[in-house]
């Protein structure tokens, strides 16, 4: 099993900055690659950005050139950077940790942008 903490959402304002982290603790040998996603209120979730194994990392088109992930191997922590925020990054967003047979999720953290 492995356990992922997110932590660092918050109420920001549209041009504004985050950073949020995501521990991974427990059995996190062999993971493949992290990924954050997010939900809006009536959503569907949505993939955000993803880092694999060997730092290769990919965006959805909306963040790219706002939103950087990046990874702590040594403390098994994901971040992924926003700035430049908008109303529309408003939602929960959640950490994932994907095995070659598992998916694993965090809880999410509320990220609200106000225009």
């Amino acid at each position: 099993q492995v356990q992922l903490v997110e932590s660092g959402g918050g109420l920001v304002q549209a041009g504004g900055s985050l950073r949020l982290s995501c521990a991974a603790s427990g059995n996190t040998v062999r993971i493949n690659a992290m990924a954050w996603y997010r939900q809006a209120a009536g959503k569907q979730r949505e993939l955000v950005a993803t880092i694999s194994s060997g730092g290769n990392t990919n965006y959805a088109d909306s963040v790219k050139g706002r939103f950087t992930i990046s990874r702590d191997s040594v403390k098994n922590t994901v971040y992924l950077q926003m700035n430049s925020l908008k109303p529309e990054d408003t939602g929960v967003y959640y950490c994932n940790a994907r095995k070659s047979w598992a998916d694993y999720w965090g809880q999410g953290t509320q990220v609200t942008v106000s225009s």
